[in-house]
């Protein structure tokens, strides 16, 4: 029964019971109490316990209604609250949430210490915020940037540090910008953007920012392969210098590097270059002679070998032994792997 028809129906009884007992008995009855006396129609001292427990019972109804209101407005509150706080997981955000209820309580303690992640499959609940985020997340992981500012993104969380890398792969000029104040940004972020830069722009625009980067040996390389490309407008040799020697490249390395430049630069200029290198790096003195054989530069070959041990760089005095004795062969042919 409702609070209304109870309340209804009680003061229905109440008037019937009055209108009986005022029918049946009309006159007065006193009562003393101590030194008062209470003297009131019979009807009233009839229908005052009536209407005492009348009173007494709306009271506790609305007492305990109240409370059982109380209650359910907060499991309401709170399972908004958690599906708040499983977003929130979600998108790996540091934040907090307070529970009204032991029950949601319990279950946030154990959800806290988990990490949530969502699938590949279909997602559908009653939060459209909920549906949102997920969908935002899948669509992060699957290479997209979102550009939502309503997710808010913890800035230090990997969700928002791969949906930077998203922006910086889908847009080029954007890895300009990072390339510009690389010292907001961690390393790996500055290193893709580096490598996007290196792919899409042209020689002259990676030369403006490449010296903003601490280069490792993949990007030196990558970097490399770009000057190979656009020789007219590439590296100096002195930058090609810097580079491998803040790299500390190997004679392995150098001898690779020569083979590459070797392709694309005259015989001047390549000749050139690794001299250049050579003189500042001892690790460089091999490929260097790499290219003086290559160009069949034997009497310069000599000379530098002179200034060696004979039992120093003995791949370069067989091959001169080789082509003295009429032999032609070539670094590559005998197999050169130092």
């Amino acid at each position: 029964m409702g609070l209304k028809a109870y309340i209804g129906f009680s003061l229905l009884f109440i008037l019937v019971i009055g209108i009986a007992i005022f029918s049946m008995e009309a006159g007065y009855y006193e009562i003393n109490f101590f030194d008062i006396s209470f003297n009131l129609p019979i009807v009233v001292w009839v229908l005052l316990p009536v209407i005492i427990l009348f009173v007494l019972s709306l009271l506790h109804l609305l007492f305990y209604g109240t409370l059982n209101y109380c209650r359910s407005k907060a499991f309401v509150k709170d399972e908004e609250t958690f599906v708040a706080s499983i977003r929130s997981f979600l998108l790996q955000k540091e934040e907090k949430f307070k529970f009204k209820t032991k029950g949601y309580k319990k279950i946030f303690r154990v959800l806290s210490q988990l990490k949530l992640d969502v699938k590949d499959t279909a997602f559908t609940s009653s939060s459209e915020d909920l549906n949102k985020a997920v969908s935002a997340i899948k669509d992060i992981k699957d290479g997209k940037f979102v550009n939502d500012r309503s997710l808010k993104l913890d800035a230090n969380s990997e969700l928002a540090k791969q949906n930077l890398i998203n922006k910086i792969n889908e847009q080029t000029d954007y890895s300009l910008d990072v390339l510009k104040k690389v010292e907001n940004y961690s390393e790996d972020v500055v290193k893709i953007a580096f490598l996007n830069v290196v792919k899409d722009k042209a020689m002259t625009t990676v030369k403006k920012v490449y010296t903003n980067v601490k280069l490792d040996r993949e990007m030196a390389f990558k970097l490399f392969l770009k000057d190979i490309e656009n020789i007219e407008f590439g590296l100096t040799n002195e930058e090609i210098l810097k580079i491998t020697k803040s790299l500390n490249y190997s004679k392995s390395e150098y001898l690779t590097l020569a083979k590459l430049y070797k392709e694309v630069l005259s015989p001047d200029k390549i000749i050139e270059l690794f001299e250049t290198i050579s003189n500042e790096v001892e690790e460089a003195v091999e490929a260097y002679l790499y290219i003086l054989c290559e160009l069949e530069m034997i009497d310069k070959v000599r000379e530098i070998l002179s200034g060696y041990n004979s039992d120093e760089l003995l791949a370069f005095r067989a091959l001169i032994d080789l082509k003295e004795a009429g032999k032609q062969y070539s670094l590559d042919d005998i197999s050169y792997n130092n």
